[in-house]
């Protein structure tokens, strides 16, 4: 199973700035396979299951395929991607 991608449903949103776009971008350039989960992207209060499991509304975040979940600013997010970082130094959100 791939790694989940929890992210806005906007996914037309293609811009340097979109935090999910970010982290999608690092995760397509690092050539890590992925799935996509959506969530409501103006309405956070629908984003309950998101929530249960982060802990937090803000999107995006990685989940893992031990369950793992990481969820940081969409910037460090990338960076930890594009580091190969990705699975490292990782604990439960």
């Amino acid at each position: 199973m791939p790694v989940k991608l929890h992210r806005c449903s906007n996914m037309w949103v293609k811009v340097e700035g979109h935090p999910c776009w970010r982290v999608q971008k690092a995760l397509d350039e690092a050539g890590v396979e992925y799935e996509v989960v959506k969530h409501s992207g103006l309405r956070r209060g629908k984003r309950t299951e998101y929530i249960e499991l982060t802990g937090q509304k803000l999107l995006p975040a990685i989940e893992l395929e031990d369950g793992t979940v990481i969820r940081e600013e969409s910037k460090d997010l990338a960076a930890r991607i594009r580091e190969g970082r990705l699975r490292q130094g990782s604990g439960p959100a």
